[in-house]
């Protein structure tokens, strides 16, 4: 047990760390989007022509949700918009809080990229409010790329925009996706026309980096990567089910039972809004 409690205390503040590093930097350059002559502290200024990505974020988010490919875009110099329903600082799960840039009135009308990120607690709570769906269904119809990753994924098909697309996302959730038209495709990215979607938080980076190659090209993608000396090395191979095992895995499960009973609820209700 203090092995377990040590090690999420680790990965706590090691997240915290890395958003605290990383987010002053990406929020100075999101808050002056519209000037684009005063850049970011360190970064070059953003390109007339950057691309417009609209990241939604919540209350009780996943930190790293964010703060993985919110640095992959950063360095890629895209414009960012973090989103929701109105101004007043989002408290992730681990306790700090984040932000939004714009409300979605304020959000441009046409975006390059719509991401949604995930975070269990707010994938049940927003993935049959009215206010969330209505916005993620209007920009993601103009939307050049729609992309999501862990429980957004869920979310996102609440919204109809995964209705006759692969997909995938956080591996505990995604047999709920067909329940809302999706198709369940078991890799960590899927590519479906212009739908981005990817496994669990740490699949984000590598979303990110496919968003990277569409809005740029791969040598693009490759120069991020670099920067960020994206080479991942876990010390086991213990994060999907099938290199968990069956065991591990029904652990997994039987801890997120209630929570997963909820998301199957409101997904079952999202599937019926949508007429599925």
């Amino acid at each position: 047990m203090d092995e377990m409690l040590n090690r999420r205390s680790f990965l706590s503040f090691a997240t915290a760390g890395a958003a605290a590093a990383t987010l002053p930097v990406a929020l100075s350059g999101m808050a002056h989007a519209e000037d684009k002559t005063r850049p970011a502290p360190h970064m070059m200024p953003i390109p007339a022509d950057a691309p417009n990505v609209a990241i939604l974020i919540h209350p009780g988010m996943v930190a790293l949700d964010l703060v993985g490919p919110l640095t992959v875009l950063t360095i890629l110099r895209c414009r960012i918009f973090l989103v929701w329903k109105d101004k007043s600082p989002i408290a992730t799960e681990l306790g700090f809080s984040v932000p939004p840039t714009h409300t979605f009135n304020e959000c441009p009308n046409d975006l390059d990229v719509l991401l949604v990120p995930g975070g269990t607690i707010g994938t049940i709570a927003y993935m049959n409010d009215p206010v969330v769906i209505d916005f993620l269904a209007d920009r993601g119809s103009r939307a050049k790329w729609v992309s999501a990753f862990c429980t957004g994924s869920i979310t996102l098909a609440a919204s109809g925009l995964l209705n006759g697309y692969d997909a995938t996302g956080y591996w505990a959730l995604t047999r709920f996706l067909p329940l809302m038209g999706a198709r369940h495709v078991d890799q960590r990215v899927v590519v479906d026309r212009n739908r981005i979607t990817a496994g669990g938080t740490t699949a984000g980076i590598d979303c990110a980096l496919v968003i990277a190659t569409k809005l740029k090209d791969e040598e693009a993608a490759r120069r991020v990567a670099l920067i960020l000396e994206y080479s991942p090395q876990p010390p086991f191979h213990n994060g999907t089910p099938a290199e968990a095992g069956p065991e591990r895995t029904q652990k997994a499960l039987e801890h997120r039972k209630g929570r997963d009973a909820e998301v199957e609820r409101e997904a079952m209700l999202a599937g019926q809004r949508l007429g599925i």
